[in-house]
């Protein structure tokens, strides 16, 4: 009988952890889509696959990606314009809007979750245009549609 409770106890214990592990990535998003393996059903024989994009939630702190999540919201919201490219997509800023130090400590902390990214921070037009490429390898493009939404502004 204890070894029934001890087993009971630490399947309990497994099942909350697996439990508040999914409430942590449902409640980063945007985050959860990018790190949750998409799966498809195939008559009966299910099917896993994963993107080879995906972010590191761990890589900052709770306060840093407190601080992150602003500052993208920020940054998603008074983008001017949105170029797509071959490689990539590039969010056009009005500098009075968006100050370069704004967006280079963006750049920093999502570089240290999404090491995949290319960054590139352009200021054009004699300091009237102020621009963020993101691009990478192969196949980033759907992936910077999921997670920033691109559709020209």
């Amino acid at each position: 009988m204890r070894m029934e409770k001890k087993f009971a106890r630490t399947r309990n214990a497994i099942a909350a952890a697996a439990s508040l592990s999914l409430l942590t990535m449902v409640g980063h998003g945007a985050d959860a889509k990018a790190q949750a393996p998409a799966a498809a059903s195939n008559a009966g024989k299910q099917t896993v696959t994963q993107s080879k994009f995906y972010c590191n939630i761990n890589a900052l702190s709770p306060a840093e990606r407190a601080s992150h999540k602003q500052l993208t919201d920020k940054l998603m919201a008074l983008r001017r314009e949105t170029v797509e490219s071959e490689k990539g997509y590039e969010f056009q800023y009005n500098p009075k809007d968006i100050s370069l130090a704004e967006l280079a400590e963006w750049v920093a902390a999502e570089g240290k979750c999404c090491p995949f990214f290319d960054f590139h921070i352009d200021l054009e037009r004699q300091g009237a245009l102020l621009c963020l490429r993101l691009t990478g390898k192969e196949g980033i493009k759907p992936f910077i549609r999921a997670e920033f939404s691109p559709a020209a502004k």
